[in-house]
């Protein structure tokens, strides 16, 4: 059976499918009891139960409004139905909140706000940028990356692992508000365990296990961001 619903206009949050039927099942709710209380209570009339079955099975993801909606009829913040949120606008989301609030909040004009989640590209000024994180409960991982920063972050760190770390504290810390000797410590620590993966690669004389290792310091570099994080929560712990 076709569901019939009108045409989202933007891209939808990471929806976690597994938890809204865990949450349905939890309640003694069927798909029908969630479908009635969508349109009872929140005006969506096409939401039927096979759309919450699709949900549930992953086949279609429901939007921000059907998401808010949803979250109400099965008791649980937004936050519960979502994966971890990438963008400016997931985070918002997440946290059940209108563009207006974050707008008013963050002394934007809401047109403004809304082109900056359209593109996905954060330009509000310091003090914005710190309300921002306050009322989205950004983790400073979090943070670097609604603010577009997480490009130039790689850059640097595959840079710092490459050559001397040494002469990337300074550029790092000043995009990351972090201790320099905890910094340090994790550029150190990066930049001998990717070494340590070259001097594998060139001590064989070929074969499949240099390849190996050869792809393994390739994607390192890939996936660079991830092992700053990493490495700062474990020097952190």
């Amino acid at each position: 059976m076709r569901v019939q619903r009108p045409q989202a206009h933007q891209p939808t949050p990471p929806f976690n499918a597994p938890a809204a039927r865990r949450l349905r099942a939890a309640l003694g709710m069927g798909p029908e009891h969630v479908a009635y209380g969508m349109r009872a209570s929140y005006g969506l009339p096409y939401v039927t139960p096979d759309l919450v079955l699709a949900w549930e099975r992953g086949t279609t993801t429901p939007s921000g409004p059907e998401l808010t909606a949803l979250a109400s009829v099965l008791w649980c913040s937004p936050g519960e139905l979502i994966g971890a949120p990438r963008t400016l606008r997931e985070h918002r989301v997440s946290r059940g909140l209108a563009q207006e609030d974050v707008a008013r909040t963050v002394g934007l004009e809401l047109l403004a706000y809304q082109r900056m989640e359209e593109a996905d590209e954060w330009r509000g000024n310091d003090r914005q940028s710190v309300v921002l994180a306050d009322t989205l409960e950004l983790s400073l991982r979090d943070f670097i990356t609604v603010t577009g920063r997480d490009d130039k972050l790689a850059e640097l760190l595959r840079s710092a692992v490459t050559t001397r770390w040494q002469a990337y504290v300074r550029p790092v810390g000043k995009m990351i508000p972090l201790d320099r000797r905890l910094l340090e410590d994790v550029l150190q620590a990066m930049h001998t365990e990717y070494q340590g993966q070259m001097v594998a690669t060139l001590s064989w004389s070929g074969g499949s296990a240099a390849a190996d290792a050869d792809d393994s310091g390739r994607d390192f570099l890939d996936r660079i961001v991830d092992h700053f994080w990493a490495m700062v929560q474990r020097t952190t712990y």
